[in-house]
């Protein structure tokens, strides 16, 4: 009993290091099977974490970005779209971890062994320059965060957020990451939900809206680009990643027993993405669309909320994007060391210098690129379409491996979940294309 005492109260004594090596992936959730029959919730909670890192991922300035137009355009209209894309969000994530508990490797490693060479190097290339676009989109979140919160300038807020994401990442030990990152989403969302309280928002017309669909001619483009922002690349290699944060031994019983937490933590964080989101919607409908002000940019709807809502609602917005920002440019450093690591097929130590360098390779050209001086619109759309580009290149191999037999064995997606899969890529892959397409000519 004292030993099982110690087991509850200080879990990380019993860590178990991945590969004889200490590693961010602590093993910090592993149980007796007694332990798990007699403790569900507490086992829950200790599963909790791997699909918070993920839903940071998509609370980022682009899904911010048109959030707030589509609320300040439609109002509630376009409510529907965020659930929708969250139950679309929760199947892909889902697959992705599957793959990581069936294998025990992530995506990344998957691909090198399972491709030919020429596929593995197309592949790493393309997720590379897309992990690029991402911290370009991150640290520019966290930079205008900081610009509207301290007044820095563009420049600073980059260097700023990428101190935090750099010592983040190289000097906390995984679950103290992870804790970190679930305490920046619990700000987020206490951030928006104080926001929801101010602005007073129509509920009689909002709860439909949640659920039922309504789009028109107008109002479809803005409603395609929240749809297909959610589903990002780098998220899906992490998630596949981070699963392994979590152990409860090497048999097919205990792997589906992972598998069944890890469906409940997802749906969980997902569930908690979509508040947020839905937030953000919910708050620029109340007060931009109920004066009839169109909002398509961040900068903008800071400018134009406090005089409608007060300076808290102000602070609340800028100091909810400075934490979006730090949060999301950490998963997706964190995406980025697993994906260089996995497809040079190197081990993932946080004492090697590829791995330290690995945190830097991205984040130093994006912060140059913010320095730059260019247009902070163009410099999201920019990121957009990369990520447009290169998402076919991640979903097609995560359903091609996540079908294999060989390689999931018991675990291998069945036909009616990789059907839904299917659909879902193809519509996630026509809007990035569709989106892509008008934004080269201009349509």
């Amino acid at each position: 009993m004292r030993i099982m005492g110690v087991m509850l109260l200080f879990p990380e004594v019993w860590n178990k290091q991945h590969e004889g090596i200490e590693t961010k992936m602590e093993k910090v959730a592993k149980l007796t099977m007694d332990d798990k029959k007699k403790l569900p919730f507490r086992t829950v909670l200790r599963f909790l974490g791997p699909g918070f890192l993920v839903t940071v991922g998509f609370i980022d300035p682009g899904n911010w970005a048109t959030n707030i137009e589509g609320g300040s355009k439609y109002g509630y209209d376009l409510l529907w779209v965020i659930t929708l894309s969250t139950i679309m969000l929760i199947i892909i994530q889902n697959m992705s971890a599957r793959l990581g508990i069936a294998t025990g490797k992530s995506l990344a490693v998957n691909i090198r062994e399972n491709f030919s060479r020429p596929v593995v190097y197309l592949l790493g290339i393309t997720i590379v320059l897309a992990c690029v676009a991402t911290d370009v989109a991150e640290l520019l979140g966290g930079a205008i965060g900081f610009n509207l919160l301290l007044g820095t300038p563009l420049w600073l807020g980059a260097f700023i957020t990428v101190v935090f994401e750099v010592v983040m990442i190289i000097s906390l030990r995984y679950h103290r990451l992870e804790a970190a990152i679930i305490g920046f989403l619990a700000i987020i969302g206490i951030c928006y939900i104080i926001e929801i309280l101010i602005v007073k928002p129509d509920w009689a017309l909002l709860a439909p809206a949640l659920v039922i669909p309504r789009v028109n001619s107008s109002s479809i483009y803005v409603a395609m680009g929240i749809l297909g922002a959610v589903v990002m690349p780098h998220n899906i290699f992490l998630h596949s990643n981070v699963i392994h944060s979590r152990e409860w031994g090497n048999s097919e019983e205990g792997k589906k027993k992972l598998l069944k937490y890890e469906k409940i933590d997802t749906s969980v964080a997902m569930i908690m993405g979509w508040i947020v989101n839905s937030a953000m919607i919910i708050v620029a409908a109340a007060v931009f669309a109920r004066h009839g002000i169109a909002v398509d940019s961040i900068e903008q709807a800071s400018e134009t909320l406090k005089p409608l809502a007060g300076p808290l609602a102000g602070f609340l917005f800028a100091l909810a994007l400075v934490f979006a920002g730090v949060g999301s440019s950490v998963t997706s450093s964190m995406a980025e060391v697993n994906v260089i690591t996995g497809f040079l097929g190197k081990p993932e130590d946080p004492r090697t210098f590829l791995y330290k360098i690995s945190v830097f390779i991205t984040a130093v050209p994006s912060f140059f690129i913010i320095m730059s001086g260019m247009d902070t619109f163009r410099i999201l759309i920019f990121s957009q379409v990369v990520l447009s580009i290169q998402l076919p290149f991640t979903l097609i191999p995560l359903l091609i491996l996540c079908r294999k037999g060989g390689i999931m064995a018991s675990f291998r997606s069945d036909t009616k979940e990789f059907c839904a899969a299917v659909l879902i890529s193809a519509i996630v892959i026509a809007l990035n294309l569709y989106l892509l397409y008008s934004t080269v000519t201009g349509e």
